[in-house]
């Protein structure tokens, strides 16, 4: 248990001439959390960008948008010296620029013309079974030319009925047709026409046979298509040449943005300047020798009292061991703690596992998620990938080490136990359960543990296991009041709630005995209800019930477990009939009885990610800090940057 980091605030002040210096000294050093200027009556005021800061956005902007055209992630650091690519910057922006934006103004030109030619090819189909040149379609004085497509048949007895000077194509099967007639018998023909669905269509103003043009199009698509697909290629081999340059630059412009701008957070007058702000107290003599070192002694640092009413507003930094740093993570999911509180991390270290341990409690399972969080961990080099993976493992040590003490095997028992309806052999042959001593309702209670067996028993385990954490909870909140409003207040407010417990568990004890101690015992509740009430108000009796409720929450951790456990034993029962339904076919069947089983346990490993994972934040979060915790912290945010892609 932490407390979070000792902080320090702290004021630079100087002349504007050493305001670079001094902004360039605390980007280096990382350490300075600043806090935002706020105009008031002073006189001073926000500044002004420094002089760069235009042309850095301009640059940064122009490499943002190549790099999200080439679309650029992120990957393993190539670490390039700053001062070679500042160097280089300008003429490879410009490079780089030109040659994207002449290849893909070439694409878009090509893609016009794919679309045009698309939309002569779809111009041409209709004709394609009509192998007729389209110069033949026009240039008559005495002849009317129909040409589309029709709903019904057409053939030339229809035609005849009205003249015998035409020439018909029709295609039965596209309902295609084109028609000559003479002009004077055209109205009429048009009528025959429209009753069987004419619908006239552009004749393309190209000559030539449909299948020939058809031809000649698709040959020109081809080409087109390749000449866009070399010019992509070329774009994903500027993508392969710049990628480091352009990670390098961006990093290096976004720092430059960042110091470029900070003038606008800062208190400026006419020739001075102040920068306000907060480093660990551990780090203070860091800040001031990296400043001094910058200006040659011309800024006057110094750090300031801290008033108990801006204790509430100090940005927080953690305090943890390496081993509890992960941790962190499932803090700030809820709240960072203030600075006045303290930082449960490295209890949850222990509770979060050990509830989600309690819950899965599988060695197959343990092994899986363990394997695949140590095989994410190795490929995805990230903080908080990194953090939550090792969380993970952290949940499958103890998953491990239950699942030893359930004795489970992916759903499967691992020792044989003995019931009134007869022996269920475990995988482990020899391994026997041995029983301790008698449960509740008669269960027996074994080792290794088969929950399934002994759910009443479980269920009150499980329920003792959840008042020794609000216990727990209680006592923190004690040691949280106690530092800043006394003993006093934190007997009454936290303290009270285990006197209320002790009188509860007296008076059991002595009604369940018959002897007077459940009157010693109502003495004690009644007791530590007044010191409720006097260190909380007529809230805190109210809130009494809500005592039992939070332990019986802890009940669900036997009930997400057995959910866990049915689900596997009904993959492995279904397999398993499967195959020993028909011994004589066993290859079909037996292939299908073990996709069932992979497929089964594959779904019942994303469950035991899930449900234990969010059970597990459940009892922490509502519960347990629900007891002692208040957080809504602000983070400490130091003004800096950790490069990866450049050094100095």
């Amino acid at each position: 248990m932490s407390r979070p980091k000792e902080m320090t605030r702290a004021v630079i002040v100087g002349h504007k001439s050493i305001l670079k210096q001094t902004i360039d000294s605390l980007y280096d050093t990382n350490l300075f959390h600043i806090e935002d200027f706020v105009e008031d009556e002073s006189g001073f005021k926000i500044s002004k960008p420094l002089k760069n800061a235009e042309e850095v956005s301009k640059k940064l902007v122009k490499i943002r948008s190549i790099a999200n055209y080439l679309g650029i992630v992120h990957k393993e650091p190539v670490v390039q010296k700053t001062d070679s690519v500042l160097r280089d910057l300008d003429s490879k922006l410009d490079e780089l620029d030109r040659a994207i934006a002449t290849k893909t103004d070439a694409i878009a030109q090509l893609e016009n013309e794919l679309k045009d030619l698309d939309s002569q090819k779809r111009e041409l189909m209709p004709y394609l079974a009509i192998n007729l040149d389209f110069d033949d379609y026009r240039g008559y004085e005495s002849l009317k030319v129909f040409a589309g497509m029709v709903k019904g048949n057409l053939d030339g007895s229809q035609i005849s009925s009205i003249t015998k000077a035409y020439e018909l194509y029709f295609d039965p099967q596209s309902k295609a047709i084109v028609l000559f007639v003479a002009k004077s018998d055209a109205d009429k023909v048009y009528e025959l026409l429209q009753g069987i669905g004419f619908r006239e269509l552009r004749v393309p103003e190209r000559g030539g046979v449909p299948s020939e043009l058809l031809r000649f199009i698709e040959q020109k698509e081809a080409e087109v298509t390749r000449k866009i697909e070399s010019l992509r290629n070329e774009i994903e081999s500027l993508k392969t040449k710049y990628a480091d340059f352009i990670l390098a630059s961006d990093e290096i412009l976004s720092i430059e943005s960042q110091k470029a701008e900070l003038p606008l957070r800062i208190a400026t007058s006419a020739n001075a300047f102040i920068i306000e702000g907060w480093t660990p107290t551990e780090n203070y003599d860091k800040v001031v020798s990296a400043v001094n070192s910058a200006t040659n002694g011309k800024a006057y640092v110094s750090s300031l009292e801290i008033e108990e009413e801006e204790e509430e507003h100090v940005p927080v930094e953690y305090n943890n061991s390496k081993v509890a740093a992960p941790m962190q993570q499932i803090m700030d999911l809820y709240s960072r703690p203030k600075y006045t509180e303290l930082d449960p991390s490295s209890v949850i270290l222990i509770t979060f596992p050990l509830m989600y341990g309690l819950i899965l409690g599988d060695i197959g399972y343990a092994l899986i998620l363990g394997a695949i969080a140590l095989a994410v961990k190795k490929a995805i080099k990230s903080d908080a990938v990194g953090d939550l993976m090792n969380i993970l493992i952290y949940c499958q040590i103890s998953t491990f080490i239950f699942g030893i003490i359930y004795g489970e095997f992916l759903g499967f028992s691992l020792a044989s136990l003995h019931t009134e309806h007869g022996s269920v052999p475990g995988l482990i042959p020899g391994w026997e359960t041995i029983v301790l001593f008698e449960g509740l309702g008669g269960e027996e209670f074994t080792f290794p543990i088969h929950r399934t067996h002994m759910v009443m028993t479980m269920i009150a385990v499980t329920v003792l296991i959840g008042l020794l954490q609000l216990n727990l909870g209680f006592l923190l909140g004690f040691a949280n009041i106690s530092k800043h409003h006394g003993v006093k207040h934190a007997v009454l407010e936290k303290g009270s709630w285990l006197v209320i417990e002790l009188g509860v568990l007296l008076a059991a004890i002595g009604y369940l005995g018959g002897t007077g101690l459940a009157y010693v015992g109502a003495v004690v509740l009644v007791l530590g209800i007044v010191m409720l009430t006097m260190g909380e108000g007529i809230k805190g009796p109210i809130e009494l019930p809500s005592l039992m409720g939070n332990a019986l929450s802890y009940a669900r951790i036997i009930a997400v477990g057995l959910s866990s456990i049915y689900i596997a034993s009904t993959v492995n029962d279904i397999a398993f009939e499967m195959i020993w339904a028909d011994h004589s076919k066993i290859g079909f069947v037996a292939i299908a009885a073990i996709l069932v089983f992979i497929l089964g346990h594959a779904l019942n490993t994303v469950l035991s990610i899930i449900a234990p994972g969010l059970h597990a934040l459940r009892l922490q979060y509502v519960e347990f800090f629900g007891k002692f915790y208040e957080g809504g912290g602000r983070k400490y945010n130091p003004f800096g940057y950790i490069r990866k892609y450049t050094e100095e």
